[in-house]
């Protein structure tokens, strides 16, 4: 029994906790710039003020995860970010590829609970902090209401990964709000004024059928949307969660301080559109239906950017520009919204894509003035128009994880945020992450300690592609279709396709190539023809006049012909995909990107592979074999299909494909490194949409490693991952290595990205 009598003031239990970097806010930004800095070593603790990690993914917002892949709906191949996040989505669509929240929620939190460096506080709201000069942050100070107890938090490394950057703001550290002018940076897509209205903050809500009649008595509160939300006429009874992303509110408030006047207006308007679909008679889909969950808190987009050393701009997304320090990448299109949002009579949001990736600065991702403060998420140091792209979560997530190396290299170095952004140190914290599966546009991986840079590297076989087999029936053209392949420089090879005509038509062909090598957007046409067809099946040899000066990947086009139909190919090879000028509305692709006005974004064509099981390759023959697929891509210092495959890719005839790695003299091997191809074009949207499979298609799932003697050193009978770290307990002596694979299946040849080993297991 406790008992107390006192009549003095009371403090709550207070812990003091020390780590090597503080990281504020458990959002996916949050979360992978914690687990990338505690697995290279270092002390992390991770504290936010939610139940749950994931932030706007959680399930308590249930946004789906995205970045540069734009649900497929641009024309960046192979972009999904890798590293940590890529891990994180992996393993969730092998557990839940019907994109339940709730287990998304357990996909992170186990990550984070695995670490042994991570000390995670749930539940708990940084308030305060204490700083040991004007410019240099000794602790925070937390409060978590759940166990009525106070934290001290001390690290001489801090990230502010809050969304609204409450440490940052809290020190002092120079921030901005609302959109700057055109003048400013010379972005032609700012206002000519600069202003203050934001993007606001969404609510969404789930459904589901009863089977039974559901009545629906909507609280006082729900307003009647068919006269206050212009756009009502497009609500329906299917669209749930985040498909409803334009229900929106809050840009012409303080987004920080009004979340909680935002959050009932925007109840307001969710209980008010269940109320019209149940009610209006207009849905009688919707008789059985009823609520099943409405958010609690909004989902945010924009308040507070934080000034950096370098501020990402309009022209360094459209533009693509590289940068010395480009630690990540984005690809997300300038996406900017109405400040009124769902009460706004414009559309709901203004989307406008680059032609490929673009590099994002190490220089974007700590404070200008605060000098022990690390940036992560939709707060880094980026103009109004350029955070219109950045803000997106894979990409925030991206950043993370280059500022959780960053911190890493920073502790082992006694160093600060600004000091490794010098030209000497970044490209230690650039090859750190690309070791880890960040790819960052335009480098490669150099890395002096990997042993397989002096072995003799040989394969069971290598693919060459002769011939994408006809195994469907014929398909008519609904839209132009495109096969990319991938070409050596010379000249280009001479093919056969057998386009069926419904009646005597002409098909015209174009061969086009990218503007720059590392871009999948075909603006460059090099070759046209005109096939005279006859109906039926027809017999085609197509040889164009060109001579390519690099290896790249070709686009051999197809326009659409409404008489003309091909068949496709059941066989699928990494680095190797069909494409078509699709339309996908959800992130304003109409098929060609037209501005209307010079707003300072290219007009371009979209061409987008379809998900599957759509998307097969279209079926041809080479009368030269491409030879893209040798075993020398394993160390090329990539780890995804860029301008080439990058991949050793075997023979889909070869019955037990392998790599050998052999020496001159015995190796004393500590890891070994391996990058599989979990397929970086597929999106892997977390929630709501329904995927066909839940281990990718290319990825080998059975391999072996054996020595010299035919020893079997490991085995792995179930990979789903892209990247497996074997590591031995105590070195193993070995001349010789072989990696042996299986094929994935009966129509997809082994692929293998990267193979590194290494001597001892810390380096």
């Amino acid at each position: 029994m406790i008992r107390s009598d006192v009549s003095e003031k009371r403090n709550p239990a207070t812990v003091s906790l020390n780590a090597d970097l503080v990281v504020v806010g458990g959002g996916l930004s949050g979360t992978c710039c914690a687990i990338t800095a505690a697995r290279a070593g270092i002390r992390v603790i991770l504290v936010t003020d939610r139940p749950v990690l994931g932030g706007n993914a959680s399930s308590e917002v249930r946004l789906w995860v995205l970045g540069a892949t734009s649900h497929m709906g641009n024309n960046n191949r192979w972009a999904r970010e890798g590293g940590v996040l890529d891990e994180l989505l992996v393993e969730n669509m092998y557990r839940n590829p019907e994109g339940n929240p709730l287990i998304f929620d357990t996909v992170i939190l186990e990550k984070v609970v695995q670490e042994p460096n991570i000390t995670l506080l749930l539940n708990t709201a940084v308030h305060d902090l204490e700083k040991s000069d004007p410019d240099t942050i000794s602790k925070v100070f937390a409060f978590c209401s759940q166990n009525s107890t106070s934290y001290e938090l001390s690290a001489p490394l801090f990230c502010d990964a809050s969304g609204d950057g409450i440490v940052g703001f809290l020190a002092g550290a120079a921030f901005r709000m609302g959109a700057e002018s055109s003048d400013e940076f010379g972005e032609k897509f700012a206002p000519s004024q600069e202003y203050g209205e934001l993007l606001g903050h969404s609510m969404y809500f789930y459904s589901k059928d009863t089977g039974k009649p559901v009545r629906f008595v909507p609280p006082s509160y729900a307003i009647d949307v068919t006269k206050e939300v212009p756009r009502f006429r497009r609500f329906t009874a299917k669209e749930q969660g985040c498909q409803l992303w334009w229900l929106e509110y809050g840009g012409r408030l303080d987004t920080v301080h009004d979340t909680e006047k935002i959050k009932w207006e925007l109840w307001k308007v969710v209980y008010g559109v269940w109320d019209y679909i149940k009610n209006s008679g207009q849905f009688p889909e919707a008789e059985t239906m009823t609520l099943e969950w409405v958010g609690t808190i909004p989902g945010k987009r924009e308040s507070r950017r934080f000034e950096g050393d370098y501020m990402l701009i309009q022209q360094d997304i459209v533009e693509q520009r590289s940068h010395y320090d480009d630690v990540a990448y984005g690809g997300w299109s300038i996406d900017l919204h109405p400040a009124d949002g769902v009460f706004s009579e414009k559309p709901g949001c203004n989307q406008w894509h680059s032609k490929g990736l673009y590099g994002i600065p190490y220089r974007s991702y700590y404070s200008r003035n605060i000098k022990n403060l690390f940036l992560a998420g939709r707060i880094i140091s980026a103009s109004h128009v350029a955070f219109g792209s950045a803000r997106v979560m894979a990409t925030s997530a991206y950043g993370g994880q280059a500022v959780g190396m960053a911190a890493v290299l920073c502790t082992q170095q006694g160093l600060l945020p600004r000091d490794f952004s010098s030209p000497e140190k970044i490209t230690q914290l650039q090859q750190a992450l690309q070791k880890r599966g960040q790819h960052i546009p335009g480098l490669q991986l150099h890395d002096p300690l990997d042993l397989v840079q002096e072995a003799q590297l040989t394969a069971s076989s290598e693919l060459v592609l002769t011939e994408l087999t006809e195994d469907t029936e014929p398909r008519p053209m609904v839209y132009s279709v495109a096969q990319l392949l991938p070409v050596a420089a010379g000249r280009f090879p001479a093919l056969i396709v057998h386009p069926y005509a419904a009646e005597a038509t002409t098909l015209e062909v174009e061969l086009r190539l990218s503007s720059r090598p590392e871009n999948h957007t075909p603006d460059v046409v090099v070759a046209t023809q005109s096939l005279a067809l006859q109906p039926g099946r027809n017999c085609m040899k197509l040889e164009f006049d060109v001579t390519i000066n690099e290896p790249t990947y070709a686009f051999l086009v197809f326009r659409k012909n409404e008489q003309v139909a091909f068949r496709y190919s059941n066989t699928r090879i990494t680095g190797v995909l069909s494409v078509f000028n699709l339309v996908n509305a959800a992130v304003s692709n109409y098929g060609k990107q037209e501005p209307t006005e010079d707003i300072g974004v290219d007009a371009f064509e979209f061409w987008c592979p379809q998900r599957r099981p759509e998307g097969l390759n279209l079926a041809l023959k080479l009368e030269e074999g491409l030879n893209a697929f040798g075993v020398e891509n394993l160390r090329n210092g990539l780890q995804r299909p860029t301008s080439h495959p990058n991949a050793y890719v075997a023979d889909l005839t070869d019955p037990k494909p392998g790599v050998t790695l052999r020496w001159n003299e015995k190796q004393r091997i500590r890891r070994i490194e391996l990058a599989f191809d979990a397929d970086f074009d597929h999106p892997m949207e977390n929630v709501l949409m329904t995927h066909p499979e839940s281990i990718m298609p290319f990825c080998v799932q059975r391999f072996q490693i054996l020595d010299e003697n035919g020893n079997v050193l490991a085995q792995e009978q179930a990979n789903h991952q892209t990247l497996r770290t074997i590591t031995f307990d105590k070195s193993i002596t070995a001349r010789q290595l072989t990696i042996q694979l299986e094929h994935p299946s009966a129509t997809v040849p082994a692929a293998l990205m990267e193979v590194r080993v290494y001597k001892e297991e810390g380096v």
